[in-house]
């Protein structure tokens, strides 16, 4: 086959094989973006413009001028993780006034150390920055990973508890439900609180990305619920997952309710209960599960999050086996999921009864 060759003198701009121009580059920074999820890109975004804020306030250079050196990470950690002092106190090493500083410029939002969680995202988020511009991450030092493993275990001997979102078990998820009793929005509250709950706990950036055509009727009392790109999914591949029974059922009335055929599956209300054409947010989803918590006068720490541990630790608690359970949730590492599966697990397990299963004494217990 003949092949015309390329006229080589009409390439007026030559690109460097080692480098990417700011176009490519650009580009680039378009696809990653593109395929991070939502939240995701949030949560980056506002990790690296308190790394930007911070790096300006404590050694007045900017991030972007070159790689950090681990020297750098040891002290971000020092400045926003609270240590115990011989007094009993905690202290932490970041000055007053360049707190209240960041707290000012709205990068903080509040004055004081951070968790371990929040010092520990933006240590990752630091690392995931470098690597992407082929720089050496600070946070793989030795000196860095073997202080922030240290700080967390002393947090633990100081009884600092890692902060976790309340798992929403069955008996919780009962109390929101039995909330939904004002007309059209606690039809919708309550389809959107049992799909994202019984399909195997879809995050709020799966419900809220849902299409009516997603989801289809199999039979009288199963719908398929079509997943796409998920966080840890990202080939595109939909996979469907079952809903049955009472979550069905809610679908169908919300579907009834709100007659539409294309478009986002849960959408936001207007007044008269008119069904708007915008879907819901991840926020709205998360106050919505807030709020209803208040309504059934619920203690704990309630998130949009509580739905995807609460479907874990309630098939924990009912024997269903794990890996039947990792095909509806979909997570990645059986470590991400085994701490909710164990608790809901041991909730039935006999070792937790063992005194309960000791027959009683005959007679009087000598004295």
């Amino acid at each position: 086959m003949n092949h015309t060759p390329l006229a080589l003198d009409a390439i007026t701009t030559r690109l460097d094989v080692a480098t990417l121009d700011a176009a490519s580059q650009a580009a680039a920074a378009a696809f990653v973006a593109a395929g991070t999820a939502t939240n995701t890109v949030r949560s980056y975004r506002s990790a690296l413009a308190y790394w930007a804020a911070w790096l300006q306030g404590r050694y007045g250079i900017r991030l972007g001028d070159g790689p950090l050196p681990a020297t750098v990470a040891v002290q971000f950690i020092v400045d926003h993780m609270a240590r115990p002092t011989e007094a009993g106190t905690w202290e932490y090493a970041l000055p007053l006034a360049l707190d209240a500083a960041l707290v000012a410029a709205g990068v903080k939002h509040r004055a004081g150390p951070l968790t371990l969680n929040t010092v520990s995202h933006r240590l990752a988020v630091l690392a995931s920055w470098h690597r992407v511009r082929d720089w050496e991450a600070p946070t793989d030092a030795v000196a860095v990973r073997t202080l922030l493993r240290q700080a967390r275990k002393a947090q633990v001997r100081q009884d600092v508890e890692v902060r976790r979102k309340t798992a929403m078990t069955v008996e919780p998820l009962q109390a929101l439900l039995a909330t939904c009793t004002d007309g059209l929005r606690g039809v919708r509250d309550r389809a959107l609180l049992l799909l994202a709950w019984s399909s195997g706990g879809r995050r709020r950036s799966e419900v809220v990305g849902l299409q009516v055509t997603d989801v289809r009727l199999l039979d009288a009392d199963t719908w398929l619920v079509a997943l796409g790109a998920t966080k840890t999914n990202t080939t595109g591949t939909r996979r469907e997952k079952p809903l049955r029974g009472e979550a069905a059922q809610a679908l169908a009335a919300w579907l009834a309710a709100a007659p539409v055929s294309t478009g986002p599956l849960f959408r936001r209300l207007h007044r008269g209960g008119r069904v708007g054409t915008t879907a819901l947010t991840g926020d709205h989803i998360a106050r919505m599960v807030q709020r209803r918590a208040r309504l059934a006068g619920l203690a704990g720490d309630w998130a949009a999050h509580s739905l995807r541990s609460g479907f874990v630790t309630e098939a924990g608690r009912q024997g269903v086996p794990l890996g039947e359970v990792m095909a509806m949730t979909e997570h990645r590492g059986v470590g991400t999921v085994m701490g909710y599966f164990q608790t809901g697990s041991l909730l039935a397990s006999r070792a937790s009864t063992l005194l309960a299963a000791m027959p009683e004494p005959d007679g009087p217990s000598p004295t």
